[in-house]
């Protein structure tokens, strides 16, 4: 039987989904207690967090991660687990817009931070249930004129050689849905479990010597002669650098942060078990599948042969009355076949986007910040703690050359900022049904 639609409740101190009810053993973390003085302080228990906290203390950093709830609460943990190599933006428009030699440069950063989240994950033995390949599916036939340019981009300018054109046939194959006209899949892409990977890089935090604290919320932080003090709940802690790693939630802790980054909430389904000849008909390859539509659609199978549904977006903070019936009606469009299944499981949440859909990443003499991937952060935030990581070690050319992409504050301040973005976001939703 379904459930009721998702409301907010708690499994295992984790709002309820099916990544949580399938999380790793894993351990509650000390809140903060008292006072703590040290080099790197983090705020924010996701992937950037986890990541800066790992490099920082791997760098000999004294390093403690605080985290209100737990860690992976947020889109860390509850995303599609759909790692997708690049930016957001496809490497002929980063041509485009700026030249070869810097798109050349920030596309091999993109590929490095795809085989830093692989390499992390051998290391470390997380396990997070990893596999190779994505789809990007053509949900147009004109897309597929842009889909053939970037290939060629992606091989004759940046070097890239892992992607194949696939036409509707090979589309077909990839994915049984009659919606797609081709693609382009790339081998060296993939999916994974979201929470479970958080919680590894948690592990290997920890492993490498940082202190990691959950339910202890940073209230404010300023710079005193003695360091920035961060105030919490429970405690304080004195640093000479501050992470700010907050994502969707930054306003509660820095409005100036919040102007560059708007909140936006996706929801997921995932099936009962299907059946093993049904789930392997689906998506035979087992790649993880996103399309071109402005709102994605993406999917992909579970090891339990679930499929895990990703559709339609919300661009106010009022949750769909049924979350069920709001990503289901977007499933079947991909597979009716699918219209007898029952759903198990449904759960969303905000992430975050910028106006250019390139993360806002930066520093403000010690504190540093990143975020706002828009949908691209599996592999971009794990690799930005290492960026940030070698900043405060004195070689920050890298971490500049992601400082400098243009992220523009949100039109209208803070109380019309969501209004005139809900208009524009409905104007290019409409435009997938022409």
């Amino acid at each position: 039987m379904s459930p009721s639609p998702v409301a907010i409740i708690t499994h295992h101190d984790y709002p309820l989904s099916y990544y949580a009810d399938t999380a790793n053993p894993h351990a509650v973390r000390p809140a903060l207690e008292g006072q703590k003085q040290v080099d790197v302080c983090i705020i924010g228990g996701g992937y950037t967090g986890l990541s800066a906290a790992l490099h920082c203390a791997e760098r000999g950093f004294s390093t403690a991660l605080v985290e209100s709830k737990r860690i992976g609460w947020g889109a860390s943990g509850r995303n599609g687990g759909q790692a997708i190599p690049g930016w957001r933006h496809g490497a002929r428009d980063m041509v485009d817009q700026f030249g070869v030699e810097r798109a050349k440069a920030l596309f091999g950063l993109a590929i490095e931070a795809r085989d830093h989240l692989w390499d992390r994950i051998a290391r470390h033995d997380i396990q997070c249930d990893a596999k190779r390949g994505h789809f990007l599916a053509a949900a147009k036939k004109a897309d597929l004129d842009w889909l053939a340019d970037e290939q060629e981009c992606l091989e004759s300018v940046m070097g890239y050689r892992y992607t194949s054109l696939l036409d509707r046939a090979g589309a077909a194959a990839t994915v049984a849905s009659e919606r797609y006209h081709g693609g382009l899949i790339d081998k060296s892409g993939g999916h994974l479990h979201p929470l479970n990977l958080a919680i590894g890089l948690a592990d290997a935090a920890e492993a490498a010597g940082a202190a990691v604290h959950e339910t202890t919320r940073i209230q404010k932080f300023e710079q005193t002669r003695a360091g920035i003090v961060c105030e919490s709940n429970r405690g304080r802690i004195i640093a000479k650098y501050v992470v700010v790693a907050c994502d969707s939630y930054v306003e509660e802790l820095d409005a100036g942060l919040a102007k560059r980054i708007m909140p936006v909430a996706n929801y997921n389904i995932a099936t009962e078990p299907l059946e093993e000849d049904l789930a392997r008909s689906l998506i035979p390859g087992d790649v993880a599948v996103s399309d071109t539509r402005f709102v994605v659609n993406y999917f992909r199978l579970s090891p339990d042969r679930r499929l895990l549904f990703g559709g339609g977006e919300k661009y106010t903070p009022t949750p769909p009355d049924n979350t069920v019936d709001f990503v289901r009606r977007h499933m079947l469009k991909v597979f009716p076949q699918l219209a007898e299944t029952e759903v198990d499981y449904a759960w969303g949440g905000p992430v975050s986007i910028t106006t250019s859909r390139y993360p806002h990443v930066g520093r403000q003499g010690n504190i540093f910040f990143a975020h706002g991937y828009s949908g691209q952060g599996v592999i971009l935030a794990s690799f930005m703690g290492k960026l940030i990581a070698e900043a405060m070690a004195g070689t920050a050319e890298r971490f500049d050359l992601v400082a400098n992409l243009p992220t523009r504050a949100f039109p209208g301040g803070r109380l019309l900022r969501s209004p005139l973005y809900v208009a524009a976001m409905l104007w290019y939703a409409l435009r997938d049904r022409l």
